[in-house]
């Protein structure tokens, strides 16, 4: 429900107001003087101002200048008496949205202010939906598990039932959330994301639930949570796992009872907020481990949603990799490259994608900017993505029918390329590239002073032992 704060000496008029008001469905404060109101509004949030102009003690232009220092996107509308034209002029001109003459007419008052609250939440929603409101979320990809997904989604958009979307970094779970909001009956209203572990608790709650002038060191004005922000619409949480327990208690105590309380304030707010929440780590496994609130995580999984890695999606590779293409050649300007070479293709779908789609959209843009043909062609890609992880069917018919191949060598080299790999995702630490690859240590020590691999052993007691470049010892 939005607030409204009523500055106006006449006893009259200011209950006129706040009863016209009430009844128009919005909360309202009531101050009688230009100082009581501004300690008001210091010390709690308003969505919209309206005082008299002419008043003892602090004006109506005085108060606005205040206001409008302390919390510049909040509206202020003034009352002029009848006549004083320059007045309300100057109002303007110093920031007021608009002004009403006395005595005023009690449905124009209510169309205004329904004005000033509109044009306060447009520009809140411009701020956040600026890309967003052109459109709904398209999602890409049409193979069996993600057709499962966009029917699950299409089930549960018009719920009001949190959903809890698991899946791998870079497997699109924020893409999923925006897919949901904007296929619901929410979707004319905000969606608002944020990411659990980018901050600290103490910033995170602020963020969330809002904060009062002075709650703590740079708190220097009343500010909006995200939970207001979005209220009537959608807000996304993001790595929900890495949320501390305090804020889990409270993050669970909205949840049930759908009230905020801002940081530093005494008053509750009534917030109608969709949640939907991600995460990239196993809560059930943290649940066990109490590092997770079992009581939050049956709250926020009533519906699960896990999106497959894109290794277990690889019929949607072809598609995907079109559409970063087309991205990608308008960005940077290379309208001219119309398609991906097949053998370009083949390397992409035979690469494991260990960062899944976030990653696969890199390699493209990577290999936009890199193409001087009209096709991207394999030399295009990085060398993780193009050197030969595995041969394919034909690859290895051509061998047989040529005479025969070379099957130790071939697994030689396989051995090589795994563990060149597995020693780049450990910064070259030997011993923890052999657990990566499920070898001995004594192995994999062997292999890689054959093959001149190089890196830094380290002993299983936990020894760092510093290896030359063609991977001897000294003993």
């Amino acid at each position: 429900m939005q607030r409204i704060l009523v500055i106006d000496d006449e006893k009259s008029m200011r209950e006129l107001l706040v009863h016209v008001l009430k009844r128009a469905g919005y909360r309202v404060n009531a101050a009688e003087n230009g100082e009581i109101g501004c300690k008001l509004f210091e010390s709690d949030v308003f969505d919209l101002v309206i005082s008299d102009i002419s008043m003892p003690g602090l004006s109506g232009l005085e108060v606005l200048k205040r206001m409008r220092e302390s919390s510049p996107d909040t509206p202020v509308m003034l009352i002029t008496a009848y006549g004083s034209k320059e007045t309300a002029i100057e109002a303007v001109k110093l920031g007021a949205f608009d002004y009403f003459e006395k005595p005023f007419n009690v449905d124009e008052v209510k169309t205004r202010v329904g004005n000033a609250l509109a044009h306060k939440r447009l520009a809140s929603e411009n701020t956040f939906l600026r890309r967003e409101l052109k459109g709904k979320f398209n999602l890409v990809g049409s193979g069996e598990k993600m057709r499962a997904i966009y029917e699950l989604i299409h089930k549960v958009a018009d719920t009001n039932s949190t959903i809890m979307i698991s899946g791998e970094s870079g497997t699109g779970k924020e893409q999923i959330a925006r897919a949901v909001h904007y296929n619901s009956v929410r979707r004319d209203r905000q969606f608002v994301s944020i990411n659990c572990g980018a901050l600290p608790a103490e910033l995170l709650e602020s963020e969330l639930f809002g904060h009062m002038r002075g709650a703590f060191t740079s708190a220097v004005s009343n500010k909006q949570g995200l939970f207001e922000v979005a209220d009537g619409g959608t807000i996304f949480l993001d790595e929900i796992g890495e949320m501390s327990q305090p804020m889990q208690v409270k993050l669970l105590r909205v949840l049930q009872e759908r009230r905020i309380r801002r940081v530093g304030g005494t008053e509750e707010v009534e917030v109608d907020v969709r949640v939907l929440t991600a995460t990239n780590q196993d809560l059930e496994t943290l649940v066990r481990e109490k590092r997770f609130r079992e009581d939050l995580y049956y709250r926020i999984a009533v519906i699960p949603l896990r999106l497959p890695a894109l290794r277990e999606r690889r019929e949607d590779i072809p598609e995907l990799a079109a559409h970063f293409l087309d991205r990608y050649r308008d960005i940077i300007g290379k309208k001219k490259i119309a398609r991906i070479a097949p053998e370009a293709m083949e390397a992409l779908l035979g690469y494991g994608w260990p960062g899944n789609i976030r990653e696969l959209e890199n390699v493209i843009e990577r290999a936009v900017a890199l193409e001087m043909g009209e096709e991207i062609g394999v030399e295009s890609l990085p060398f993780d993505v193009r050197s030969p992880q595995r041969r394919s069917a034909a690859d290895i018919a051509v061998s047989l029918d040529g005479g025969g191949m070379d099957l130790e060598g071939y697994l030689e080299e396989q051995r090589v390329t795994f563990m060149r790999e597995a020693m780049r995702r450990t910064g070259g630490v030997q011993s923890h590239a052999a657990r990566l690859l499920g070898m001995t240590f004594r192995s994999f020590r062997y292999f890689a002073k054959k093959h001149d691999l190089g890196g830094r052993a380290e002993a299983p007691e936990g020894e760092p032992v510093e290896l030359s470049q063609r991977g001897e010892r000294d003993r």
